[in-house]
Formats: structure tokens, C-alpha cells, sequence
């Protein structure tokens, strides 16, 4: 039974409001992050493909990571499906290793959990985001 705020006593019906900060740690539970470091030597191996959500105004700003691939967040599932017709050339496999990359490591959590749902199971995003990559001191241009 309901009790009028969208929560249940647990007989099936509606479930019970959750908050950002219980949505971001469910679904960061479903995988590994990757710290600033590691994203950086494993594009340079080529073991990973960064992705870059952050918005224009937040790029010109504060620059890019080079080599990143610059996905507007409300395109990143149609150009990275490889099953999709809107791919971009880089999404060849759902075993592609995608690391996402917002402004500060939120947003980009949260792409990665719909990702998985696309297949791409190892998708994760960047721990503290585009300003831990900067404060790193890896390359921006």
C-alpha cells in the first residue's frame, strides 16, 4: 500500500523515492571508476577511448584532454552503440573500454550506468572528472 509520496510497504507497487546521492552510490556499486592516472597511460596504450561530455561553454573554458572524443551528453548512447546507426567509427565493439569524463565526476556516473545498459559493460567514468584530470597535471590543450 502506498502512502501517498510514491513510497511502498513493500507488497510490489511504486517504489520509494530515491535521492541523487543513494542513486549515485547504487550505481557506482555496478562497477570500477578510474582515477585520473590510469585513464591517461591507458589511452596512451590504447586500452581506452575518452570520452568527453562536458558542454561547449565548460571546453572552452577549461580546455580539452587530447585525444578525447567529444560526445555531447544527450548523444552519447546513439554514437557509441555499436549496434547503432548514428556510431561514431570509434564504437566498433561493446567490449570497447569507454572511459566518460563530465566537469567533475558526476554526470558521468551516470552515462556509464546507461551504457551498461547498451552492452558496454566495460564503460566507467573518471574519478573527480575533468578537473582531477587538471589538477593531475595531464595534458589539456
Amino acid at each position: 500500500m502506498s502512502d501517498g509520496n510514491g513510497s511502498s510497504n513493500g507488497s510490489g507497487g511504486v517504489q520509494r523515492p530515491v535521492g541523487i546521492d543513494e542513486l549515485l552510490e547504487r550505481v557506482r556499486a555496478n562497477y570500477e571508476r578510474i582515477e585520473p592516472q590510469e585513464a591517461y597511460e591507458a589511452a596512451l596504450a590504447g586500452d581506452a577511448l575518452l570520452v568527453d561530455i562536458r558542454y561547449a561553454a565548460l571546453r572552452e573554458r577549461d580546455g580539452l584532454i587530447p585525444g578525447a572524443l567529444v560526445v555531447e551528453r544527450n548523444e552519447l548512447e546513439w554514437r557509441l552503440d555499436p549496434l547503432g546507426s548514428h556510431r561514431l567509427p570509434e564504437a566498433t565493439s561493446h567490449a570497447l573500454r569507454v572511459v566518460v569524463i563530465c566537469n567533475e565526476g558526476y554526470a558521468s556516473s551516470l552515462a556509464v550506468q546507461s551504457l551498461h545498459q547498451l552492452g558496454l559493460n566495460r564503460a566507467t567514468d573518471l574519478v573527480g572528472g575533468f578537473q582531477a584530470w587538471r589538477v593531475a597535471g595531464l595534458p589539456v590543450v
